[in-house]
């Protein structure tokens, strides 16, 4: 098959990363992979993958709303396809999950999937929902099929009339479980700390998220006083990039817990900074259902995290972490500080996290499900009435005969 993989940016998150491992294993697989992204990208992640995948920069492509580069992405979408011809347009993200999928409808594009990691209607004002919820609705107009990453964001789109329920698969997003839960602390972690060399381990909170501001790493820095106040040694780690970073810089400059918290950038192992933390958390106000969440319990640490959609399919509240309102950071914060004055209750959460049955949020699970539904989606353009498309006859010939159903 010839696979078109369309995201907003390329950064890195949870929704970029198991894009290019899905990418990784349909090339490793016998397809020919195409990836496009917009303006913002990392490009040590664009190289990641560069040798297996065909990899472009489509720079009118942004994530804000901007009527004229959407209409002038749209275009430059729509001749990329129609020159390619691929048999399958996969999106990703918000923007590019609009753009891209009426740009593969003006292609002619055989079959259209929209992968739904996040949905931008969900904690906005009035007005944003309305025009969100328009977008996103013209769009499933031309969709086979949705992938979405939680049951939650399943239910919530059927509710809301996008796509209907046999056209949307729950494949949860995936990562290497044995990494995680094997793994030992960084190697000189006194540095990360600010601690001198054989200095005991202070008490450690690590936030292991993406510098955006629906994160709320900001308002985490401001609510993090009453942690200090109870646990005065606590050490706060702030493991990211993304482009809320000097925004956050800014703010612990102006925290008087400021020698508390320490941001160290994106690290390559997070694995094992979450085996040095004692508890970890996540604040997000509105995403689907983050992998980093399923990390934090492969990881075997007490975890206190927003309630997002599908957040109670995995994490239960008060046996393998703690659930506190999306809307109140503070809650959060007082949670975190329980915790670490109540190692009792602390182990009883990490021992229950190490227990949680995530075998469904393994890599190869992930990559041979939406390999799956990819044939699923053409056999069922096929038999809607287009059998002499060549490229959906062809698409489905040429599948390897190495992977389930193919």
């Amino acid at each position: 098959m010839k696979i078109l993989h369309v995201l907003t940016r390329l950064l890195r998150g949870g929704s970029e990363e198991n894009t290019l491992a899905c990418c990784l294993a349909q090339a490793r697989h016998g397809h020919e992979v195409r990836l496009v992204h917009g303006e913002e990208y990392d490009p040590n992640l664009r190289m990641s993958v560069a040798e297996a995948v065909r990899v472009e920069t489509l720079e009118r492509l942004i994530n804000s709303i901007s009527p004229s580069r959407d209409i002038s992405a749209f275009g430059q979408l729509t001749r990329l396809m129609r020159d390619w011809r691929p048999d399958i347009v996969h999106t990703h993200q918000s923007k590019a999950g609009i753009v891209g999928r009426l740009a593969a409808r003006e292609a002619n594009i055989p079959c259209i999937i929209h992968g739904v990691h996040i949905l931008p209607f969900v904690h906005v004002g009035n007005a944003q929902r309305l025009m969100y919820l328009a977008a996103e609705r013209l769009a499933a107009k031309c969709t086979q099929a949705f992938i979405d990453v939680s049951q939650a964001m399943r239910d919530i789109c059927i509710a809301n009339h996008l796509g209907s329920a046999d056209q949307h698969h729950v494949v949860h997003s995936g990562f290497d479980l044995k990494r995680f839960a094997n793994a030992q602390w960084p190697q000189q972690s006194h540095l990360l700390l600010g601690t001198a060399v054989g200095e005991p381990k202070p008490p450690v909170i690590l936030m292991l998220a993406a510098l955006e501001p629906r994160k709320r790493h900001i308002e985490f820095i401001e609510a993090f006083g009453q942690v200090v106040d109870r646990v005065p040694n606590v050490r706060l780690l702030l493991a990211g990039e993304g482009p809320a970073r000097s925004a956050i810089e800014s703010a612990i400059a102006r925290s008087p817990y400021a020698n508390n918290v320490r941001m160290i950038g994106y690290h390559s192992e997070p694995e094992r900074l979450i085996s040095l933390a004692d508890v970890c958390v996540l604040t997000s106000m509105r995403e689907g259902l983050p992998r980093v969440m399923m990390q934090y319990l492969a990881g075997g640490r007490a975890s206190v995290v927003s309630h997002l959609p599908g957040v109670e399919e995995v994490v239960k509240h008060g046996v393998n972490g703690i659930v506190t309102p999306a809307e109140d950071v503070g809650a959060a914060a007082a949670a975190i500080a329980d915790l670490l004055q109540n190692e009792h209750y602390r182990a009883r959460l990490a021992e229950s996290a190490k227990l949680t049955d995530l075998a469904s949020w393994g890599l190869d699970t992930m990559c041979d499900r939406v390999e799956l539904i990819y044939q699923s989606a053409l056999e069922s353009t096929l038999s809607a009435g287009r059998p002499n498309d060549p490229r959906i006859r062809d698409g489905l010939a040429k599948q390897p005969s190495g992977l389930p159903g193919f």
